[in-house]
């Protein structure tokens, strides 16, 4: 994150221009202005908090349309007086029903839809909705979590050692949601995954 501090607030009367982007497909979602506590507020609540200049307050998106954006990181420009929010969007983020405050149409990519599955895991994490298999994962503990894993590793063996595409397939897909469950019983981002995955390359 940033030096909250050493931000530069007086350009703007207390207020910076704050531009938030989907963490997923790096497009630009709203553009809205923060103070130093609602900067404060975003970091600890973990959802995007703006000042409204209109209404002199502070205001969580998402708090009246559940359309919440949830803060992934926040960078800021070489004067220090202006922040780039990346976010993970909840529903839409204009007003309008619209993806993004700026008429842009939502970047649609098969791989994307993998992060879109790891937060409705999370999700089922911290909800525990009943009647869901991923919350019987998770309420059945670590041990089983990992067990399960274990199983899909040794079923995906079986399929390739067969040549056997199409179950290949299967077992793959099941395999890559039960590494997702037991990523976010471990409090892991995908994005470190990834992240790792990438420096390898390097």
């Amino acid at each position: 994150m940033i030096d909250i501090e050493n931000l530069d607030y007086e350009k703007s009367e207390g207020l910076i221009p704050a531009i938030v982007v989907d963490k997923s497909t790096d497009q630009v979602l709203m553009l809205g202005f923060m103070n130093k506590e609602s900067l404060n507020k975003t970091i600890a609540l973990g959802q995007v908090t703006f000042y409204s200049r209109s209404r002199k307050e502070l205001w969580t998106k998402g708090e009246m349309s559940g359309n919440y954006l949830e803060l992934v990181d926040i960078k800021t420009d070489c004067d220090n007086d202006t922040l780039l929010v990346f976010a993970n969007p909840i529903g839409p983020t204009c007003h309008t029903g619209d993806y993004s405050c700026f008429k842009i149409e939502k970047k649609e990519s098969s791989l994307e839809f993998l992060q879109v599955l790891f937060e409705l895991v999370k999700k089922r994490k911290s909800d525990l909705p009943e009647g869901s298999y991923t919350t019987k994962l998770f309420k059945s503990g670590t041990n089983r979590i990992i067990q399960k894993v274990g199983e899909e590793a040794i079923e995906t063996v079986i399929a390739a050692k067969n040549r056997d595409k199409n179950e290949i397939v299967n077992e793959v897909s099941d395999l890559i949601y039960h590494l997702f469950v037991m990523l976010a019983e471990q409090g892991i981002e995908l994005d470190e995954i990834v992240d790792n995955i990438a420096e390898r390359h390097k």
